[in-house]
């Protein structure tokens, strides 16, 4: 890789439901992402703040977006992710919407159509949707996040769980179901939102067994389900999270996926293919589509464009 060593990195700031990242046009792949400055761009304090960091970089100039155009010649974009402690994700189901936003601003997508993106969880495909009544984001997109499946098989669906998460504020330790998304996941059930509350996600939850690379925790709250309009079901629930190598964030997407997911399992036949999930950042959608996929949709917002003085950046820290 050769690496551009300008005094100054130009990025762009965005969330989804307010999941929040630093953007880079590195589309032909010159600037070396290293760990450190990440970690530097995704601080609050000393850099520009985020919960990740999102590179776009044509996916012939990498290896696993390389990958991504044998399984499908036009995902021509590679959405790199990476989580604020600099570690490499596998893919970000808010920062897809985000990271199509800003394909759009960068004139490399006009919003119509489907747009394939390449990640390290598979391609996913996104499109522009309506915004659902009584909600007030200006756009939408949908992304078809892939295949979903529960770890613990046959048996955690009948046990309705496969783990144990014992999670600092509350008292005893909770039954959890592991999902995996693209990515891994454990959901919860509490009784109420004022557990909701209480639970303390400044600290990781402790998951056992211990997943071998980590994993995501959704503290959900069943909110029932209501009629649409077009007469189907549509199931809701409350949702806080606690991101791998992140923390407690306002939103994740791929969270909300497997908090319906687990909700839907637990319902059992009869449940609804719809669901709300509301977070501490907003409200999205999760859909359960045939084959095995699942969608989300929910609003993407670029609010702010800088240039990172790169020099001051690594001496805040």
């Amino acid at each position: 890789m050769t690496v551009v060593a300008a005094p100054t990195l130009h990025v762009t700031k965005g969330h989804g439901t307010q999941n929040d990242f630093v953007l880079l046009d590195d589309r032909d792949a010159l600037v070396e992402l290293s760990p450190a400055l990440v970690r530097g761009l995704a601080d609050r304090r000393a850099g520009v703040g985020g919960d990740g960091v999102i590179r776009v970089v044509a996916s012939e100039n990498v290896p696993e977006g390389v990958s991504a155009l044998a399984d499908e010649p036009a995902a021509r974009w590679f959405m790199d992710y990476r989580n604020a402690d600099g570690s490499v994700a596998e893919m970000c189901g808010n920062g897809v919407r985000v990271f199509a936003a800003y394909l759009e601003r960068l004139g490399l997508w006009d919003g119509t159509g489907e747009l394939a993106l390449g990640t390290r969880a598979g391609v996913r495909r996104v499109r522009r949707v309506a915004v659902p009544a009584g909600i007030g984001d200006d756009v939408w997109y949908a992304v078809d996040m892939g295949t979903w499946h529960l770890p613990g098989g046959s048996q955690a669906v009948r046990d309705g769980a496969d783990a144990e998460v014992a999670v600092a504020g509350l008292e005893v330790a909770r039954a959890g179901l592991s999902v995996d998304v693209g990515n891994p996941h454990v959901v919860l059930a509490l009784g109420d939102e004022d557990e909701l509350t209480a639970a303390d996600l400044t600290r990781a939850p402790e998951v056992t067994p211990v997943p071998p690379n980590g994993t995501n925790v959704e503290l959900v709250v069943p909110l029932g389900e209501h009629e649409a309009p077009d007469g189907s079901l549509v199931g809701r629930v409350r949702m806080r999270v606690h991101e791998r190598g992140v923390g407690e964030t306002r939103s994740c997407g791929t969270g909300a996926c497997a908090a319906a997911l687990a909700v839907r399992t637990w319902a059992g036949a009869g449940a609804p293919d719809v669901w709300l999930v509301d977070v501490p950042g907003g409200t999205v959608r999760v859909t359960v589509l045939p084959e095995g996929h699942v969608e989300l949709a929910g609003p993407a917002v670029l609010v702010a464009a800088a240039d990172v003085d790169l020099a001051a950046l690594v001496a805040g820290r």
